[in-house]
């Protein structure tokens, strides 16, 4: 009896397609350079710019009675505000370290300041060490954060940089009021937090 035997080689799609890319390799390139510049002389005014496109308020001020006076003008009907600026009036209500969030469900404004800002997208950088309750600046009706033209930075390539080398508990960047556009493509201010963020720039 005389037997034949032979092998039949099956190639599936997925050996197919890897095949052919393997086959068609591009010829190695050198990475692009890349630039991280802002193409902004001025990085306040580019802040001010973005903050403004999404839906927050810039004050350039020379001073915390300027401060003192926008709020007091803009909020003359809050009933508690939380100042965590000693150079800023509270108002209503006390506010303690340790206090039960709970209890702040009832706060109109809440005044903070921020370590640095970043002009791309006008976020301001806050941790833990500058918030002695973490939920203050997402459960007020309205935030007020001061920070200064000089801690501007351009990018948050920058941000990144500065914040990486830094020891901190809890850190989170805010940009804006709280909003979303996410039913019918309708944006929607106060979403899940403050309905208002007003950012005070010290000259």
């Amino acid at each position: 009896m005389i037997r034949i035997s032979y092998k039949i080689n099956i190639m599936n799609s997925r050996d197919k397609i890897l095949a052919a890319v393997k086959k068609n390799q591009p010829a190695p390139r050198e990475l692009p350079a890349l630039d991280f510049a802002l193409h902004s002389e001025d990085v306040q005014e580019k802040f001010v710019a973005v903050l403004n496109s999404i839906g927050g308020t810039a004050h350039i001020v020379n001073g915390y009675d300027e401060v003192q006076a926008v709020i007091d003008k803009e909020y003359a009907d809050a009933g508690r505000i939380i100042s965590l600026a000693p150079e800023i009036t509270s108002r209503g209500k006390a506010f303690e370290a340790g206090t039960d969030p709970h209890l702040l469900e009832d706060v109109d404004l809440t005044v903070i300041k921020a370590q640095f800002g970043v002009a791309e997208n006008a976020a301001v950088w806050v941790t833990d060490g500058m918030l002695p309750e973490r939920v203050l600046p997402f459960i007020t009706q309205n935030l007020a954060v001061i920070i200064h033209k000089r801690d501007i930075m351009p990018l948050m390539h920058q941000a990144y940089e500065k914040i990486g080398n830094e020891d901190y508990g809890f850190g989170v960047f805010i940009a804006g009021p709280s909003k979303t556009a996410d039913i019918e493509q309708s944006l929607v201010l106060g979403a899940h937090g403050s309905k208002t963020m007003r950012i005070f720039i010290l000259q």
